[in-house]
């Protein structure tokens, strides 16, 4: 299915961050911000802020001398399965870094040959995950994850998707007039937030930021209780703020 070109904030700051990893690799006995920001052309108080991200998630070091050299977390990737398993571990790491920080159960969902898939979630006792009481593939229409989802995909590719699930009421608030739900989906801005408020299940929001990486759709997404809805706006920007490091594990 085509997606929207629809670039979002979390997808320029990783483009930026490749460049600059690009650009440490290639000096093996480091590089410093100055040297790194004439290559790439980028802003040194932009690649201050990169440079501290990519830091702290171990994608590069500094070393004694202030250079920048490339960090464990890249060198542990390696190829094959074994590059596979690290990314996945890595993921799993920094979705449960964000659940802590949001307070919430958080999911990495993507679109794959046409269906909804939740690739990894990272929950605990203090922030369950939500129940999955109608099969997420099946229900795309009414939570934040497929909305979100199915924002990223034209209108061909929505409408396959609904001709292939039927969109059932699932709550009150579920919207089941395809027409009204896509109506909502062009209006959404891939910088706002999806949010599902009691749509998919009674006594649960969530809320959902797009991750596109390559030609798949993808999401970060989080859940709460409804008696936390009113974390739900603080917890979804916080979400939005911390994609960068999800999407760029995802790109390299």
């Amino acid at each position: 299915m085509a997606l929207k070109p629809e670039p979002t904030a979390p997808f320029h700051s990783v483009q930026y961050a490749l460049r600059v990893l690009e650009t440490v690799s290639k000096h093996g006995d480091g590089v410093t911000d100055a040297q790194i920001s004439r290559e790439t052309g980028l802003p040194t108080g932009h690649l201050a802020s990169l440079l501290l991200t990519l830091r702290r998630e171990g994608y590069v070091e500094q070393v004694s001398d202030g250079a920048y050299v490339i960090g464990a977390s890249l060198l542990l990737l390696g190829s094959g399965a074994a590059r596979r398993q690290a990314l996945e571990d890595r993921l799993q790491l920094t979705l449960t870094e964000l659940r802590d920080s949001v307070g919430a159960a958080v999911y990495l969902s993507r679109y794959v040959d046409g269906e909804v898939s939740v690739t990894q979630v990272a929950d605990g006792p203090l922030t369950p995950a939500v129940n999955e009481w109608v099969d997420f593939r099946s229900s795309a229409h009414a939570s934040a994850v497929g909305k979100c989802l199915l924002a990223q995909l034209d209108h061909d590719g929505r409408r396959d998707h609904i001709s292939r699930h039927r969109t059932a009421r699932l709550t009150s608030r579920t919207i089941t007039d395809e027409k009204i739900l896509f109506s909502q989906l062009d209006a959404q801005a891939a910088t706002v937030p999806v949010l599902d408020l009691q749509e998919y299940a009674v006594g649960t929001v969530c809320a959902a930021v797009p991750l596109t990486a390559g030609s798949a759709a993808g999401c970060l997404a989080l859940s709460l209780p409804i008696e936390d809805a009113h974390r739900l706006r603080s917890a979804a920007e916080t979400l939005s703020r911390r994609a960068a490091p999800v999407l760029l594990s995802l790109a390299l």
